[in-house]
This record gives structure tokens, C-alpha cells and sequence, in this order.
């Protein structure tokens, strides 16, 4: 018996909008039919396609694998349509890139310089909260996932957590800071911006000052590194982050690195799927060194 491409397709299409009623009325046909139609391309490949919490549909790890091909099957259909019919391009890679929305933009920056100005890749850029970010990670809306904290997989979610570079975190502050700060004798007569408690980058700063015994005054909480560039900038506080947040800063004199924190690193992931089709422009990028992404 063969595949029916007819069901692929409400499959492919309810797969990538998650929801059954949306994409009936979409494709105006009635939501049975559609139901119908993905119960028996579920009953012909002997697996369940989807998991339903509420009303919401999620695919199951069959599901996952079923996407990656029919998502190949029907780009593919439609790029080669508008091709003749269109005068459309010839097959373009697409690259999507999410990122936390509290990482370094030098980083972001660093991490897809190598498909900026390339003709034959559209490369797609977004930002969010990590949870956000997985949950389209997950549902194939993104290829990778840019954060600050590795994430745990599981069979439901087959995430993998590839560490691209680590940076020490530093003492950043006006280059006319007086005293200069020195750790740890030297942090009485200044203050401080920090990251959020929720920061892996915080909490390790919290421990060092316990261990020295050091209470240093808090000026700002702040969990957006952009801010917290800003803030170093404009005021007498120091700031705690890795240089590269700050780098054009540190080259042109407005903010100087007063010394790394013993032991206290920032360090940066790639959060991706496992995916029988994964993109060669994303391989190429996951396989740089960390110098370069930091540079």
C-alpha cells in the first residue's frame, strides 16, 4: 500500500500550525475530515503522528521524524512550482536562528557573521525566552536555539546542548574609576550592576563574594546584557559580564576590563533537534571555535 501524499500534506500543514481547527479552516475542509485523514496516514505508517494536551497538538517522536520528510517533500514541491511558474529561484537555503533575548548581540553577531551577505540563503533571526524558543525549536520553526544555559533532553524532547565558547566574566566599569576596582580588597567603595538571580553568571559571583566574605553594594539588578552595556557605560558602577558584551566599548577606550573574577565564566550554547535532514550551512557554523565567535 502506498503513501497517500493527500494526507502528508493536511498532516504536514496541521503539524506546522498545531492546532486541528486553525488549519481545517485554512484549508476549508471540516475538522473530521482532517482528523479523519491523519488517523488513517497514522494507521498506514503504524505510529502515532501527535500528542494532544487540551487543545493543543504536539508531535510525538514519530511525528517528528514524519515532519522532517513531508517538510522536504513539500518545500521542495513548492520552490520547484515557483521556479517555472514563477520565474522563482532555484532551491535557497534557509538558516533560523533563535536566540535568548538577554544574550550578547556581539555574540548573535559573531555566532551567523559567516551567512551575512550570502546570495543563496535566507537567514532568519529571532529572539524570546528560552521556553518560547524550544517550543519552536520543537515544532521545526527554528534550527537552533542560542543560549546561555544548556537544556536536558528527554525522548519527548530530543534536544542537544552543544557548548560553542566560554569567556571569563570581568569587572567592567569608566575607564576613570578611581579607586580601581581590584578583587577582592578593592569592591568596598564602589556598586554594582548584576545580572538577575536567576543568572547562572550571578549566582556564581554570588558564591565568590561568599567565599571571600565580600558584601558588595547592588546599584541595579538587570538581566538584559544591552542594558546592562548602557549602564556601564553612562555611570560610575561596575558592571559584572564577559568582555565580549562590551567589546567595541573596550576597543575604543569608553569602558575598561578591570581583571576577570576567579573562576566565574559565561558560557554560550547551541540548542538543536535531532533531524534526519539538518542544514550544511548550520553544521559549518556549530563546528567554529569559540575564539572566533568571541573575536
Amino acid at each position: 500500500m502506498k503513501l497517500n501524499y493527500h494526507h502528508l500534506y493536511y498532516f504536514w500543514q496541521v503539524a506546522k500550525s498545531g492546532h486541528l481547527t486553525r488549519t481545517a479552516n485554512a484549508l476549508h475542509v471540516s475538522q473530521s475530515s482532517l482528523s479523519q485523514q491523519i488517523r488513517q496516514l497514522e494507521e498506514r505508517l503504524g505510529q502515532p503522528l501527535f500528542l494532544r494536551e487540551g487543545r493543543q497538538l504536539h508531535l510525538s517522536e514519530a511525528g517528528r521524524l514524519a515532519f522532517d520528510y513531508a517538510d522536504t517533500i513539500f518545500t521542495q514541491g513548492e520552490e520547484l512550482s515557483a521556479l517555472f511558474a514563477e520565474g522563482g529561484h532555484a532551491h535557497r537555503e534557509v538558516v533560523r536562528v533563535g536566540a535568548v533575548a538577554t544574550l550578547s548581540r556581539n555574540f548573535q553577531e559573531g555566532f551567523v557573521r559567516p551567512l551575512l551577505g550570502r546570495d543563496d540563503l535566507d537567514l532568519i533571526l529571532q529572539s524570546g525566552g528560552l521556553d518560547d524558543l524550544l517550543r519552536r525549536l520543537s515544532a521545526h520553526k527554528l534550527d537552533v536555539v542560542l543560549s546561555n544555559q544548556p537544556v536536558r533532553g528527554d525522548s519527548e524532547h530530543p534536544w542537544r546542548s552543544q557548548r560553542l565558547a566560554r569567556q571569563p566574566v570581568s569587572l567592567i566599569a569608566s575607564p576613570h574609576l578611581s579607586p580601581p576596582p581590584v578583587f577582592p580588597s578593592g569592591l568596598k567603595e564602589h556598586a554594582f550592576i548584576l545580572p538577575g538571580v536567576e543568572n547562572a553568571t550571578r549566582h556564581a559571583f554570588d558564591q565568590l563574594c561568599s567565599h571571600y566574605r565580600v558584601s558588595p553594594k547592588i546599584a541595579a539588578e538587570v538581566d538584559d546584557m544591552a542594558m546592562m552595556r548602557l549602564l556601564a557605560r553612562d555611570t560610575q558602577h561596575i558592571a559584572i559580564m564577559p568582555p565580549v558584551v562590551v567589546r567595541d566599548e573596550l576597543h575604543n577606550g569608553t569602558l575598561t576590563d578591570y581583571g576577570a573574577l576567579p573562576g566565574v565564566w559565561e558560557e554560550f550554547y547551541a540548542i538543536t533537534i535531532q533531524r534526519r535532514f539538518e542544514s550544511p550551512s548550520l553544521k559549518a557554523l556549530l563546528t567554529r571555535s569559540g575564539e572566533s565567535l568571541l573575536d
